[in-house]
């Protein structure tokens, strides 16, 4: 069983990898729309952390005996759609995800990646930051209940 310290820490660092995920995204996108390939790839990296960070303490808080508990989050329709806008981001991560791995193996090969699609991907990283905060609109209506009749 976790501790209340344990909890908060949790719940702080989830909110820390939210924050940092809209932080990076939006970095990410303005490197793409200034054509700085070596930025974009640093701010990725950041958001790949901080998504992992944000991912995993969230399943920690709504699976792993955290808090409200797992049947709170299983029947909040809020938190159906903080699922279903994660959903989101995450499919719109693909292509650029796989595009930048592609670059990255590129430059260390000495080869110069095809950039053509940045300003595509820089439009496709700002709704991503619209999408996640969404999500922090939803988490904050589940954690008062909206939504719960």
């Amino acid at each position: 069983m976790f501790t209340p310290v344990i909890a908060a820490v949790i719940s702080a660092l989830h909110v820390l990898g939210i924050a940092l995920s809209l932080g990076s995204v939006l970095a990410r996108a303005r490197a793409l729309r200034a054509g700085d390939v070596v930025r974009a790839m640093a701010a990725d990296n950041l958001w790949g952390l901080s998504a992992l960070v944000m991912i995993d303490t969230g399943l920690m808080r709504a699976f792993g005996g955290l808090e409200k508990g797992t049947p709170f989050y299983l029947h909040s329709p809020m938190f159906h759609l903080k699922m279903g806008l994660l959903a989101l981001v995450l499919v719109l991560e693909v292509w650029p995800m796989v595009t930048l791995l592609r670059w990255r193996s590129q430059r260390s090969r000495g080869q110069a990646p095809d950039i053509s699609r940045m300003p595509l991907f820089a439009r496709m990283s700002a709704v991503q930051c619209v999408v996640l905060t969404a999500m922090v609109f939803a988490a904050t209506a589940m954690a008062r209940g909206l939504g719960m009749g």
